[in-house]
């Protein structure tokens, strides 16, 4: 199965306006199909996919996911922006909708970690090109460190496009 990326996502939510909200508002999807109080199928910002993310309501009496805390299922989804200036934009956006849960530094990948309002976990990500990846970013291998965003913007430029889902040479 030669997958080429992942074409769309589907999320089981308890409200589809406050879903909605959060990811028009905060993230930038816009709303390409609405189906009143029970989904939406929305496309990212730049996106020319029919839909990026479906939101089906399953209701408010839904109880949280048990996935990873004694039940297999997803963990999380990462959607990858094209430069760390957009990483730090969206960073702003997800602090002021207080959603941002952590920040990591995965040598070749620059991720946040947020929660929408159901608490399911998204990470958001900047891939460093091929072309940077140095001795010291391969010794670094899968240790994880804290984020520091600007000083990543300074060693690499805040509009440097990243590895767009390749970050290893070919």
């Amino acid at each position: 199965m030669p997958v080429q990326r992942l074409n769309h996502a589907v999320l089981y939510i308890r409200d589809v306006e406050r879903s909605l909200a959060f990811y028009r508002d905060v993230l930038g999807f816009r709303v390409q199909v609405e189906i009143p109080g029970r989904a939406v199928f929305l496309q990212a910002e730049g996106s020319t996919n029919d839909h990026d993310l479906g939101l089906f309501a399953v209701g408010a009496d839904a109880g949280p996911s048990a996935a990873g805390q004694g039940t297999v299922g997803l963990y999380h989804l990462a959607w990858e922006v094209d430069t760390l200036a957009e990483l730090a934009r969206i960073r702003g956006a997800l602090q002021r909708a207080g959603a941002l849960v952590g920040e990591s530094d995965h040598a070749t990948t620059k991720a946040l970690y947020a929660k929408d309002p159901d608490g399911i976990e998204f990470e958001v990500s900047w891939l460093l090109p091929a072309d940077l990846i140095t001795d010291d970013v391969r010794a670094q291998g899968a240790t994880t460190r804290p984020l520091d965003l600007a000083r990543e913007i300074e060693r690499y430029g805040a509009e440097t496009r990243g590895g767009v889902g390749v970050s290893v040479p070919v």
